[in-house]
């Protein structure tokens, strides 16, 4: 679903962690299998799958299985019964596993949040059109309040369902061991290929500044900038920058912007490295290639891309039970598109080097390249 850092206190962890022309589309490479080789551990006790049968589930695509599924979801009666189910999910978790969703979403309500909105938000901003449709079973999709005080504990029980297995995680353990496991593969790739440590880094499609904060936490050194195009994560982003710079108009060191990914009119060459986490999984595919262009504009030479999102090779994803990738589906509308693109070819085609990717645990992957 939704996808979402500590601050270098301890006892402030879990607040940080409560508080990221018309291009082709490319076909899936047909090249043989690989073997992903994880250039970092994801941790000590997760796992990685190895060598994948399939490019890709076989509820996506033109499978037949997928054919049905999408028929299913078409069914207007029977897609909004689904829009409750997913709902249900994740918050049956969320209870089950000590995640705070309600006392979350009360206190994000009873804030500032919404003054924040009006300070950081472009007024001129022109939404295209596959950001304004129904999504995560929010009917205006990211651009409402529900959506954005909800990210926070569902990105809580995203990471708790990694591990759904291993009953004594806490929230905070299974958000820890995910966010590490990315961050360890982005400075393998690094270290691989003797790049330097990022001055400036970006996460693009920062939502409510989870994925940002734990950038900030592992280069401490860096400057960082979060984008995004929905103002109302941005508010709640901003408000847990302001809450964990001690108050008073005080904020750490994180700048967000409200912009388009696609176009962000940022200079050129601005930064080291560009993140995108758990976004791409929400896009068509002649966006995710407008995102990877822009991303190649933004970094400097020698600069690192990384992105993070859900792993199509992913034996626990190609099996997920009927019920559960049928609900998936159905609040993710380019789940077709994304399991259909080939990011890695993309990368290569806009002159990103040693293109790899890393499984870093056993739904999710790093993609990563350089220039």
């Amino acid at each position: 679903m939704m996808a979402a850092a500590v601050r270098n206190s301890a006892s402030n962890g879990q607040l940080a962690l409560a508080a990221g022309t018309t291009p082709r589309r490319r076909r899936p490479a047909a090249a043989p299998r690989r073997t992903v080789a994880p250039t970092a551990q994801a941790s000590s006790s997760s796992t990685v799958s190895g060598v994948e049968d399939k490019d890709k589930p076989d509820w996506t695509g033109n499978h037949m299985l997928s054919r049905i599924v999408n028929a299913a979801i078409n069914f207007k009666p029977l897609f909004a019964l689904m829009k409750v189910g997913a709902s249900s999910v994740m918050k049956s978790t969320a209870e089950k596993r000590g995640v705070a969703w309600g006392e979350t979403v009360d206190a994000l309500s009873k804030s500032e949040v919404y003054q924040i909105k009006e300070e950081i938000e472009d007024k001129a901003m022109v939404y295209p059109s596959y950001y304004t449709v129904p999504f995560h079973g929010y009917d205006t999709g990211n651009l409402s309040w529900l959506a954005a005080f909800e990210v926070e504990p569902a990105g809580e029980v995203m990471a708790l369902r990694v591990w759904k297995t291993e009953e004594q995680l806490t929230p905070l353990q299974a958000q820890t061991r995910l966010r590490k496991a990315i961050y360890d593969s982005i400075k393998g790739f690094m270290a691989q290929h003797s790049l330097a440590a990022p001055r400036d880094m970006i996460d693009v499609g920062c939502s409510v500044g989870v994925s940002t904060r734990w950038l900030a936490a592992e280069w401490p050194q860096a400057a960082i900038t979060g984008l995004d195009m929905s103002p109302y994560f941005l508010a709640v982003a901003e408000l847990r920058e302001r809450q964990l710079g001690g108050g008073a108009g005080q904020r750490q060191r994180i700048r967000y912007m409200h912009a388009n990914m696609e176009s962000t009119g940022l200079p050129a060459g601005s930064f080291d490295l560009v993140a995108v986490q758990f976004v791409t999984h929400e896009c068509p595919a002649a966006v995710i290639e407008n995102l990877i262009r822009e991303c190649r504009r933004l970094l400097r030479p020698g600069g690192v891309l990384a992105i993070v999102d859900n792993n199509p090779r992913s034996k626990v994803i190609q099996n997920l039970p009927p019920v559960l990738f049928t609900l998936m589906k159905s609040t993710e509308p380019h789940t077709d598109e994304y399991y259909g693109f080939d990011i890695e070819d993309c990368m290569r085609a806009h002159d990103f080097q040693h293109v790899n990717t890393v499984e870093s645990d056993p739904r999710h992957r790093v993609v990563l390249g350089h220039l």
